[in-house]
């Protein structure tokens, strides 16, 4: 009996052991093809060359009219959507930033929303955000105060000024902690480490004066940043294309548009938000004609997945800013001029 008693109880060990094990390779699988891509904003490892978005949009931000209520919007420019699917929004036009949980039909302000100025408790033209887990806070590229401020999620009311005298326009972080920033005026994008910004950031991208070299940048716009720390800028002003900066290195590759033009092929006109999934494949809003294209590794030859077609005109785009994705693969697009941000489900 005691030997039949102690069977019973090894093998019912054995499975919880089992169990156990089964599940935490299942957390680590989860978080090895999602921990590499949690720079920007949420992304899904569902995202390749192949995928395929609805062309039926839903609106998950804003209203059919732009405003400075709770359910609306005005010119907005910066997205992150955060892990449960909550949004960040820069609502430029509005000098605030709004917090829109899923599925809700108002959103939060959660920075500015005082009119625009350069006091603590005020923004001026913010056109990006990204969430900092960290210190439970949003950290904010007030442009036209030309500084970065940092918000807390919970009672803030006042900005921390963190780096002053910065033309900012797009932000990243790393799963390094590395905060990034596209300096426009100045042609560069410069990383801090998070938490630590009394030292001047280092050059990144950029750096050697305004120009469309390999070693230069004209405008800077939006940015994204890899697992090994690899940057993609949105090179906008007169170079029109996405160039490359591996960790350390002086000069770029470029990636989409620039000196890859071949005629007939589809090229950049006035590039914006960036994303990059795992197979290298580079996802970019078109602000001009109101596109968002796709161009996988090493392709000279881009292909449009979200246009404005004639025959859908509730779905039609109005100078597109940003793009991103959420952990089940579906697409956001801040649709600026129309005040509102729309999510494309995955098909």
């Amino acid at each position: 009996m005691r030997l039949v008693s102690f069977c019973v109880w090894n093998l019912l060990l054995l499975i919880v052991i089992g169990t156990t094990v089964e599940n935490e390779d299942k957390k680590s699988n989860l978080e090895s093809t999602q921990g590499g891509f949690e720079t920007t904003s949420a992304f899904s490892s569902l995202v390749n060359g192949n995928s395929k978005w609805s062309n039926h949009s839903i609106t998950v931000a804003g209203s059919r009219d732009s405003g400075d209520k709770l359910n609306q919007l005005l010119h907005p420019i910066g997205l992150y959507v955060d892990d449960d699917d909550t949004l960040y929004i820069a609502d430029t036009g509005n000098n605030r930033v709004m917090e829109w949980k899923s599925g809700a039909t108002v959103g939060r302000i959660v920075a500015g929303g005082n009119g625009f100025g350069s006091k603590t408790n005020q923004l001026f033209d913010p056109t990006d955000v990204i969430v900092d887990h960290e210190s439970d806070s949003v950290i904010i590229c007030d442009r036209r105060n030309t500084r970065i401020v940092q918000w807390r999620l919970r009672g803030g009311t006042t900005g921390q000024i963190i780096i002053s005298n910065i033309s900012c326009f797009g932000l990243a972080k790393d799963n390094a902690g590395f905060l990034y920033v596209t300096d426009t005026m100045n042609d560069t994008v410069r990383r801090w480490k998070m938490g630590d910004y009394t030292r001047e950031g280092i050059v990144v991208a950029g750096g050697d004066e305004i120009g469309g070299n390999l070693n230069q940048l004209d405008g800077p716009k939006f940015l994204f940043v890899d697992s090994d720390q690899t940057v993609y800028v949105t090179d906008w002003s007169d170079n029109h294309r996405v160039t490359k900066w591996t960790k350390g290195s002086k000069q770029s590759l470029i990636v989409v548009g620039g000196d890859n033009y071949i005629e007939g092929n589809i090229q950049l006109s006035d590039p914006r938000g960036i994303v990059v999934d795992r197979y290298g494949t580079v996802y970019v809003v078109e602000n001009m004609y109101s596109l968002v294209t796709e161009w996988p590794k090493g392709a000279t030859d881009g292909k449009i997945i979200l246009d404005r077609p004639a025959y859908l005109e509730e779905n039609w785009f109005n100078g597109p800013e940003d793009l991103s994705f959420d952990r089940n693969g579906n697409l956001y697009v801040v649709d600026s001029h129309n005040s509102r941000v729309r999510k494309f489900l995955l098909k």
